[in-house]
């Protein structure tokens, strides 16, 4: 079996998502990033903000990337006032240790109830 973190992000389940293969319940699009509601939510509210462009991790992010972060987390909170919430979390999970498992970087967007301190 291939490494997980080895398939490009293009190629993950997000990347069929960006290509219209795979629906998704859409919460927000742009020309850089996609939203949308995760399919096993952790809390009432629970989004997933992706890059439109194929970044593997936060870990794999470079300088040309700077913008793009800045705008993944600028949607983040953008989608939560759209939620109503008041508070959440935004969580980036950056390889196999710390949970991630699709590698296609994404920002989690949790709310809708209390949330305990430390998470995991």
């Amino acid at each position: 079996m291939a490494d997980a973190a080895a398939t490009p992000p293009n190629d993950t389940i997000f990347g069929r998502i960006l290509r219209g293969e795979i629906p998704c319940d859409q919460v927000y699009a742009d020309e850089h990033c996609l939203a949308f509601r995760d399919v096993a939510p952790q809390a009432p509210v629970h989004i997933l903000v992706i890059p439109r462009e194929p970044v593997v991790n936060l870990a794999e992010a470079g300088d040309q990337h700077q913008q793009l972060l800045g705008h993944l987390l600028l949607v983040a909170a953008r989608v939560a006032r759209q939620e109503g919430l008041s508070g959440f979390r935004t969580v980036i999970n950056s390889g196999e240790e710390a949970g991630q498992t699709v590698f296609h970087l994404h920002v989690h967007v949790i709310g809708g109830r209390p949330l305990a301190w430390p998470p995991g």
